[in-house]
């Protein structure tokens, strides 16, 4: 989880070091640890964008996008005679340990960073080329062997290397998010057959409509989660197209001929993704528009869960004084002041991470539409905020179906009591008795306090068992053609 990620970070920046190498770059030299396989660029990074205190190892599935497209930039690079066999190796070597989950707390840079990306992509490039110069014998920081630049980063610029790793880390952790959303569905839609049998009073506006069963209500749950993972899934069909190759703006100067298709095809065979080299190369450089298209089919799983997460809360409440249509798993004492409150905590938590998912599609989208001229300078932002949003969305639902779905029960003998006392019940009469005859039943159980069911018995329009054949939720809860009493059901 991210706090104990952060309480990590904090823990680290106490660690001993051995000792210094000095490194430089176009703005002098600096002494960089021994033990630190990032170099001078990182070095300043940190030093100039400590904000957050998320740092990019926070993100796992972005470490590994970078080392993906740089071990595919290598071996597009030597296939190509840009770079010899034994950097080659010694690069998708550093790679393939990065992609075994080696190295990652050296991936130090904040995610929030001006710079369009630039100080995350020499991050990976220089914790690539230190570690690729010990696989080749030498020592960290001697450049002249495997340089960050010239070598790790050759045919490349943050500009398609930055959006690429987005990309695949996007796609990479939908695969999660989409596995914990199935589950959720899943779960809600073991509750609508469990609870298929519960008859009770729908609700429109907060008001008494017409019956329904517990089944149905949780089964339209489950649609709707569904809705969320299809959206998703085709949202994710158009980060397969990438802009490797389109070095600074989308001309691919200084990389190659043949290197966009050759890199794209190599990205491919590495990741596992069916990627395609982007149509236009300087469009995909500085529209960020996909991003604001996932962003905003995130904000729509987040919409539909809370708006599922509301209406748990709602029918749970009481137990007293509330609905209590449900009980949900008790998961803490509720008060510090109050003996026996038990709070909704869990969907209240999944609310809450929702309305930071929405909060989230409005920055995206305000980074994007930022993009100026050839280059889109708030992708960082777009990065952190579609990750962790994709993260914290995918933890809320492991979370929420694990403490609360699989443990909610129904109050059946209330859920009756309801329809059979609510005004809302005279309705589903309407076909039997007539609308004149069910509005003066209405008016009059208004007025005195007597419920629909008694004062119908009351006046023999129905006797009790016919009355109690409507109540069944084959008969309240589906279409069907009555042309008379023995009709109903």
């Amino acid at each position: 989880m991210l706090g104990n990620k952060l309480f990590e970070n904090r823990k680290n920046d106490n660690v001993v070091t051995s000792g210094f190498r000095l490194e430089h770059d176009s703005l002098g030299a600096r002494e960089i640890s021994d033990d630190a396989y990032y170099g001078v660029q990182t070095q300043r990074a940190m030093d100039n964008f400590a904000i957050s205190g998320v740092h990019l190892h926070n993100f796992e599935h972005m470490v590994e996008a970078l080392a993906m497209v740089k071990k595919a930039a290598a071996l597009a690079n030597q296939e190509l005679g840009r770079i010899d066999q034994a950097k080659m190796e010694a690069i998708t070597q550093a790679c393939d340990e990065i992609l075994d989950g080696k190295l990652h707390d050296q991936f130090t840079v904040d995610m929030f960073q001006g710079g369009a990306g630039t100080s995350t992509n020499m991050n990976a490039n220089e914790v690539i080329a230190n570690r690729g110069l010990e696989i080749m014998g030498h020592n960290k920081g001697e450049y002249q062997y495997l340089h960050p630049n010239d070598h790790v980063n050759c045919s490349q610029s943050t500009n398609d290397a930055y959006p690429t790793a987005i990309k695949l880390a996007v796609l990479l952790s939908r695969k999660n998010l989409v596995l914990a959303l199935k589950e959720l569905r899943d779960a809600l839609e073991r509750k609508g057959n469990e609870f298929k049998d519960v008859l009770k009073m729908g609700r429109t506006e907060n008001q008494d409509a017409v019956p329904m069963t517990l089944g149905q209500e949780f089964s339209a749950y489950a649609v709707m989660i569904d809705s969320a993972i299809s959206s998703i899934t085709q949202a994710a069909d158009a980060f397969n197209d990438v802009n490797m190759g389109a070095t600074a703006i989308g001309t691919g100067i200084n990389s190659p001929p043949g290197y966009a298709s050759l890199v794209v095809e190599k990205l491919t065979q590495v990741s596992g993704f069916q990627l395609r080299k982007a149509k236009n190369l300087v469009e995909a450089t500085q529209n960020a528009g996909i991003f604001v298209h996932m962003s905003a089919n995130l904000k729509l799983a987040a919409v539909q869960i809370s708006k599922i997460c509301n209406d748990l809360r709602w029918l749970s409440s009481g137990p007293r004084c509330g609905l209590n249509e449900i009980n949900l798993p008790p998961m803490q004492p509720g008060s510090s002041i109050m003996p026996g409150k038990v709070n909704p905590v869990i969907p209240e938590l999944m609310n809450q991470i929702c309305y930071q998912v929405m909060g989230y599609d409005t920055v995206v989208s305000m980074a994007a539409e930022a993009s100026e001229l050839e280059l889109c300078m708030g992708e960082p932002i777009i990065a952190y905020d579609l990750l962790h949003g994709m993260m914290i969305l995918k933890n809320g639902c492991i979370t929420l179906v694990a403490r609360c779905i699989n443990g909610i029960e129904a109050n059946r003998d209330i859920c009756r009591h309801y329809v059979q006392t609510s005004i809302g019940l005279v309705t589903a009469l309407v076909p039997v008795i007539g609308y004149e005859q069910s509005a003066a039943i209405a008016k009059e159980a208004l007025k005195t306090g007597k419920s629909v069911y008694h004062l119908v018995l009351e006046k023999k329009l129905l006797t009790r068992d016919e009355l109690d054949d409507m109540l069944r939720p084959e008969c309240m809860t589906d279409p069907r053609t009555i042309t008379g009493r023995k009709d109903w059901c």
